[in-house]
């Protein structure tokens, strides 16, 4: 089975197309204004609308209030939504929309059997997930590890955890927020073939 891969935090045109032409399952798009990777709807709707058939358009937020909610889907349809878990409990989305909920290192978070995203404490800033907490939620999930992935430990983090999916922003960058295609390309060819291996 091939490893689902995701491309979070794109911002333009070139970064999507050298995602979705190395083979990337789903991009991201961040919602929150702290972030160095934070777009507009308006934006990211036009950006989706490059995605071919298949690939992803994932809403990324954390503890948005309901105006930023309401704000993405006036002009935004993603395919799914992530967000933390305990988010979930006030956000109203359309019954077609996939729910992606973030689970995070040692916190509490009630029993999922769906697709999860599991990341570091913090997301964004390269922090490695804690991989053995992972492995033990990839075996009752669809589970795509996040958290400091890159190139140089994408095949140790697949070994270990064994997850559905993988889900990488600041590790194929060049800068905060700067996505440096090179390093897309060696990040998704890195994936597969750890999986072909």
């Amino acid at each position: 089975m091939t490893v689902f891969v995701k491309i979070c935090g794109v911002t333009d045109e070139v970064a999507l197309d050298a995602a979705v032409e190395a083979g990337a399952d789903a991009i991201g798009f961040v919602f929150h204004e702290a972030s160095p990777r934070n777009v507009a709807p308006r934006r990211a709707a036009a950006l989706a609308s490059r995605l071919p058939g298949g690939v992803f358009a994932v809403a990324v937020t954390r503890h948005p209030d309901l105006e930023l909610v309401n704000r993405v889907l006036e002009d935004f349809y993603p395919d799914a939504w992530q967000t933390d878990a305990e988010d979930f409990e006030y956000i109203r989305l359309p019954d077609f929309m996939q729910r992606w909920p973030v689970l995070r290192d040692g916190a509490k978070s009630p029993a999922f059997c769906g697709r999860v995203v599991f990341d570091a404490a913090e997301s964004g800033k390269g922090c490695l997930a804690n991989w053995r907490e992972a492995a033990l939620v990839a075996r009752r999930t669809e589970l795509i590890l996040g958290g400091g992935l890159d190139v140089g430990n994408i095949a140790a983090a697949i070994a270990t955890v064994r997850p559905f999916g993988v889900d990488v922003s600041s590790g194929v960058e060049s800068a905060p927020g700067v996505k440096d295609l090179s390093r897309i390309r060696a990040f998704l060819a890195a994936a597969r073939a750890d999986i072909a291996a």
